[in-house]
């Protein structure tokens, strides 16, 4: 099994790593690390877009039970 086809098998963790290694290989490693390196980083780019996509986004933040308090008094207030 080729290094590609244990991309989508890696953590995030596993991932992260080997991205920076391939990063690391790409600047300094001999000849056939650095040309190995250059044709893994594009997939493994590509792995993490995609992990990334299937992250849901964050909800935004409720109001605090004080501040709707606050509100809701504030709202009683003007009406009169």
């Amino acid at each position: 099994m080729s290094m590609a086809d244990l991309i989508p098998t890696l953590d995030d963790e596993g991932l992260a790593n080997l991205r920076a290694n391939a990063q690391r290989l790409e600047g300094s490693g001999v000849a056939r690390q650095a040309e190995q390196a250059s044709a893994l980083l594009p997939l493994i780019e590509a792995e993490l877009a995609e992990r990334l996509s299937r992250v849901p986004p964050k909800a935004p933040p409720k109001p605090r039970a004080k501040k709707v308090a606050a509100l809701a008094e504030a709202d009683d207030d003007h009406d009169d």
